[in-house]
């Protein structure tokens, strides 16, 4: 089985090189004639930067090995740390635009932050490739310099509702979410795509400032679901599922890609977060059984940072190997990059990389996770996938 490890615990030492307004992390400035810059944006600091880090770590590592091959043009990368939230968003990506001169952006990482850098970018004509915004609005825009390497909501709640109403046999499912742009739209998803398998459902928004949900947990008890489904972050799912554990609530609870790291167990507890399940579009794949592809990355990450990979460590990676392909073609501005995007297709560290014309990915797989002991285990392919109890 392969596991995901302490992404959280790691992110105050390997942060450190991130700031609010900006972090170099190789060399300063634009293009140029030998170099360009390439920056990553996200929460590299609040409190969900345990799922940040990692595919800053996988970005990191691509174009340090890209630039150990001492190639013509090197690249600078840059570093802006969000927070998650876009009101920071904007003016960083306009500073990263207009004084860092970027030739193109990993991220935002986050769903929110990427509607509203999404017109900054697009005016400018500055490709960003997200590791992790799953929104489903996104791809809808009609942005030409958008993309993402990870499916989005609607394919994750199709998975995760086959996963749900399949293996688990639930019949009554409630969702929960953060009334925000990326929670409540997988919420919603998630609901639909249970009700069309024939389960009833309830739902619920909660403030993810709050840390009494005890309003909520008594509307789930009283619906007595079979399932509860939370769209959002760990540091919510956290509060909520132990909130949920300790008011005797006996049911299955399950997140999505949001809550992917180890701080849910920390936010719920050892004993609390047991079983609790997680559907993702990332395949975290630290035994490298993927294929070689995979198998050199699990190796290359786990020497570089002394940890296996966690989530969207590999699409960290393959955002920035889409964007290193680009430039290694003779590409060094932002209009021949984002150009030579629609035509990129390789495999990539965690899956097959290759953008539709509206700048999603093609590939549709979700895979489902679940906590055992302090690990998160994958369980296998939303089709497949059977919880241990």
């Amino acid at each position: 089985m392969m596991r995901v490890t302490g992404a959280v615990a790691m992110s105050a030492v390997l942060a450190l090189g991130a700031v609010a307004c900006g972090g170099d992390d190789g060399g300063s400035g634009g293009g140029g004639g030998d170099s360009v810059t390439i920056g990553f944006m996200g929460d590299l600091t609040g409190e969900n930067s345990g799922l940040v880090i990692p595919p800053k770590q996988g970005a990191q590592l691509a174009i340090d090995q890209y630039n150990a091959k001492n190639p013509k043009v090197k690249i600078n990368f840059k570093t802006y740390d969000s927070q998650g939230k876009p009101e920071q968003a904007s003016p960083l990506v306009q500073g990263a635009i207009k004084n860092d001169k970027i030739v193109a952006l990993i991220g935002p990482a986050f769903s929110g932050e990427s509607q509203a850098t999404g017109p900054i970018l697009e005016e400018a004509g500055v490709p960003s490739v997200s590791p992790s915004a799953t929104d489903i609005t996104l791809a809808q825009k009609g942005w030409k310099y958008w993309h993402r390497v990870v499916a989005d909501d609607s394919v994750q709640s199709a998975g995760a509702a086959e996963f749900i109403t399949g293996s688990l046999k639930a019949k009554k499912v409630f969702t929960v979410h953060d009334k925000q742009v990326y929670g409540k739209g997988l919420a919603d998803a998630i609901a639909k795509a249970v009700q069309a398998k024939g389960a009833q459902t309830g739902t619920e928004g909660v403030d993810d400032k709050a840390t009494d949900y005890s309003s909520t947990v008594n509307k789930i008890k009283q619906f007595n679901p079979d399932v509860v489904y939370y769209g959002g972050y760990y540091s919510v799912a956290g509060r909520l599922f132990k909130q949920l554990r300790e008011a005797g609530y006996q049911g299955k609870v399950m997140s999505g890609d949001g809550s992917v790291a180890t701080g849910l167990i920390d936010g719920a507890g050892e004993k609390n977060a047991q079983g609790a399940l997680l559907s993702c579009g990332c395949n975290i794949d630290a035994s490298g059984k993927s294929g070689k592809t995979a198998a050199d990355f699990a190796a290359a990450y786990k020497q570089k940072y002394n940890a296996d990979v966690a989530i969207y460590s590999a699409e960290g990676y393959d955002a920035a190997t889409a964007l290193i392909k680009a430039i290694e073609a003779g590409n060094t501005d932002s209009k021949s990059i984002n150009e030579f995007l629609k035509t990129v297709s390789f495999e990539g560290a965690g899956k097959q990389i290759k953008f539709a014309e509206n700048g999603a990915l093609a590939t549709e797989d979700i895979f489902i996770y679940e906590v055992q002991g302090r690990a998160i285990t994958l369980l296998g392919n939303s089709k497949e996938a059977k919880a241990s109890s």
